[in-house]
This record gives C-alpha cells, sequence and structure tokens, in this order.
C-alpha cells in the first residue's frame, strides 16, 4: 500500500473512531487534508463537479478498504436526511484472548495452510489483530524458515465461490460431470462444509434435485458456480462429516478384498493401503486391497498403470468408467 494511501486510511479511521457522534462526507472531507487536496486538484482541473466526483470515489474506496481490514463503520441517517459515519469504539475493539503459546502456534499454523487460496491475506490479518491484542508469540524450532511446512493445494476454480457460499449461507448452481458419466449435468446445491483428502478438495450439501445429502468433488466442477439468495430448504448438520463420507466411497470402510495388478513404480496410495504385495515380474506387481463402495472411481484415476483382477464386479465397473471417459 502507498504511504499516501496509507497516511489517508489512517486519518479517516481516526475520524471516526474519535468522534461521539456521526459525521457526513463534507465534515470528513474538510477535515482529512488527502481529500481538500485531491479535490482542489480535480476542481481546479475540471470544475467543482469533478472535485465532488473525485472526492466521492475515493471515500467509498477507503471505507471499503478500512472494512476490508477489519473496522466496523456504521451508517447513520440522521434527522436532518444527511448520512452520517461513525466507528465505535467499543464495536471495534477485541475482548481478552486468553491463548497460551502452544494455541498460538496452531493458529499460526493453520494460516500458513491458506498460502495458495483467498484466505491467506485473511488468515495473515487475523494473526497480526490477535499478537496486537497480547497472543504469545510461538518459537519456530527450526529457525525462521522451517524444513518442513503444512500446505494444503487449492487449484480448482470452484473453491472459493463454494466456500463463500459455504460461509454465507447461500444455494449455488454448477455443472457436475460424475465419474462414470460422459457429460456433466447440473446440480443445484445448498453447500454444507468443504474438505481436503488426499489431496482432492470435497464439498458435502443438500442436493436439492435428489433430496438428499451429497458429497461433490471440486475437480469434477465444470464452468462456473453460481448463487443464489434464496434461502435454505434443509437443516445444516451441527457437524458435518465430509471425510467419512468420501472415506466409505473410496473403499476405506472395506466389505472384502480386491486383487489388482500395479506397475512398478506407480500407484504408491495403492501400495501403502496393500494387505500383501507379490512381484509378478516383467515390471508388475500384484496387490491385495481393501475393497469397498466406490473404489471403482479411484482406481480409474491411475489409468492403464492398474488392472483389476477380482473380484468380476469391481472389474466391470472400472472398465465401464473408462469407456464413459473416452466417449466424453
Amino acid at each position: 500500500m502507498a504511504i499516501a494511501k496509507a497516511e489517508r486510511l489512517m486519518n479517516l479511521a481516526l475520524c471516526l473512531l474519535g468522534t461521539r457522534r456521526p459525521l457526513s462526507k463534507g465534515e470528513l472531507r474538510s477535515s482529512i487534508e488527502a481529500y481538500i487536496e485531491a479535490a482542489a486538484a480535480s476542481a481546479s482541473a475540471a470544475g467543482d463537479s469533478a472535485g465532488e466526483d473525485a472526492f466521492n470515489r475515493m471515500f467509498e474506496r477507503d471505507k471499503d478498504d478500512l472494512r476490508e481490514l477489519g473496522l466496523i463503520i456504521e451508517t447513520v441517517e440522521g434527522l436532518d436526511g444527511e448520512t452520517g459515519y461513525l466507528a465505535r469504539r467499543d464495536s471495534n475493539r477485541l475482548p481478552a484472548i486468553p491463548l497460551d503459546v502452544e494455541e498460538s502456534a496452531a493458529l499460526g499454523l493453520a494460516a500458513k495452510v491458506w498460502q495458495q487460496a483467498r484466505l491467506a491475506s485473511a488468515a495473515s490479518g487475523a494473526l497480526q489483530k490477535l499478537r496486537a491484542a497480547g497472543m504469545p508469540l510461538a518459537e519456530d524450532p527450526y529457525g525462521t524458515h522451517s524444513a518442513l511446512e503444512t500446505r494444503i493445494p487449492v487449484h480448482e476454480a470452484a473453491f472459493e465461490p463454494l466456500m463463500l457460499a459455504a460461509r454465507d449461507r447461500r444455494p449455488v448452481v454448477f455443472d457436475y460431470r460424475k465419474g462414470n458419466a460422459a457429460h456433466p449435468e447440473q446440480r443445484r446445491v445448498e453447500p454444507w462444509a468443504l474438505e481436503c483428502w488426499r489431496g482432492h478438495w470435497y464439498l458435502a450439501g443438500w442436493d436439492r434435485d435428489r433430496e438428499a445429502e451429497r458429497v461433490f468433488r471440486l475437480s469434477r466442477i465444470t464452468g462456473k458456480v453460481r448463487s443464489r439468495a434464496l434461502p435454505f430448504t434443509a437443516p445444516v448438520p451441527d457437524h458435518v462429516t465430509v471425510r467419512t463420507t468420501v472415506e466409505s466411497w473410496a473403499g476405506e470402510k472395506a466389505t472384502g478384498t480386491a486383487r489388482i495388478k500395479v506397475r512398478a513404480g506407480h500407484g504408491y496410495p495403492l501400495r501403502a493401503r496393500a494387505l500383501s504385495t507379490h512381484d509378478l515380474g516383467g515390471g508388475w506387481d500384484e496387490l491385495e486391497i481393501p475393497y469397498g463402495h466406490g473404489l471403482d472411481a479411484w482406481l480409474v484415476e491411475f489409468g492403464p498403470d492398474v488392472i483389476v483382477l477380482e473380484p468380476a464386479e469391481l472389474r466391470a465397473e472400472v472398465i465401464d468408467r473408462l469407456r464413459a471417459v473416452a466417449k466424453g
């Protein structure tokens, strides 16, 4: 942020925090030197109306910037019909935050997770406010730059609009391609929660058309996510178990075992779950892995590096999914 703008925002914040009554635009304009100078420069170049327009645009931007930084600015309609602004000190003061060093360390680690998402700036700003309020600083045992840092990848374009819609309790509409479908279909969903599992993001919510809870993988959402202003129709559970649902779909809750061939040097997530492994020679290994609902969708992701041996129904499901992808 430029020094001039930072100084202007600071002066505006001080005016709004220091007043006991709402201040009108005119009063703020005459109290802050940067507004006086900007309006005068525009007026001398293009007339008084241009100076007023320049001030209004600058003031609206500054007000939005202060709110984005966390300042609560109230808008009050006066008896004379003129709008006034103020920021009450009691509304802009953090309460006592009793965090110990371990808790502050956990918050610092959580903030580092969001480096690739829009939450990065919000997380950093929140930490600064907490530290200003007296939150203890956690020492990094590895120095300024740790050897290992937690990261959650956020590459899907659908993440941000879904995250905001879930936060604001707004239904969404998007096109979704199921693993065994050649073409996407429109889904109308009330988003509840997002969760990352095995490097992929999933959304849990209420599917309005199917009238049931559903979990969607974000990488299969095509096009834009469009939000709606209509209220939720289904109650949001106190605890949304996205991971439990995804695990059951991916075969984590196994009801049996399956035998698969995996090309040497590939399929490491499958190898980590293998109950037994045998070298078949020729660059292939045979694995016995837990088999549950939805395992076929996961195996398809490994492409030609995995071949299902048995059971026959799992092999048929994988072939059907591969054929659907080929047709699409």
